[in-house]
């Protein structure tokens, strides 16, 4: 993860990066789930509990970390 990266910035999140985000049944456990961004769903720059996204399993639930900002690190 890049330092200058915010994963609550939607500047930060591009499709195609991999992500650590914690889906609307895990927030009391904080479980994250690990996988590349297929959609950004958050429309405004910022939001104060992280911009929320669909990955391509299917997930939706809001970034908390940026594994890797690099596409081709992704795995894809």
């Amino acid at each position: 993860m890049n330092s200058g990266t915010n994963p609550k910035e939607r500047r930060s999140i591009r499709t195609g990066i991999c992500v650590d985000i914690v889906t609307k049944q895990d927030q009391r456990s904080n479980k994250r789930n690990r996988g590349v961004v297929l959609e950004i769903l958050t429309n405004s720059s910022f939001h104060p509990h992280g911009i929320k996204v669909r990955l391509e399993d299917g997930k939706v639930g809001r970034v908390v970390a940026i594994v890797s900002d690099d596409p081709a690190d992704s795995g894809s």
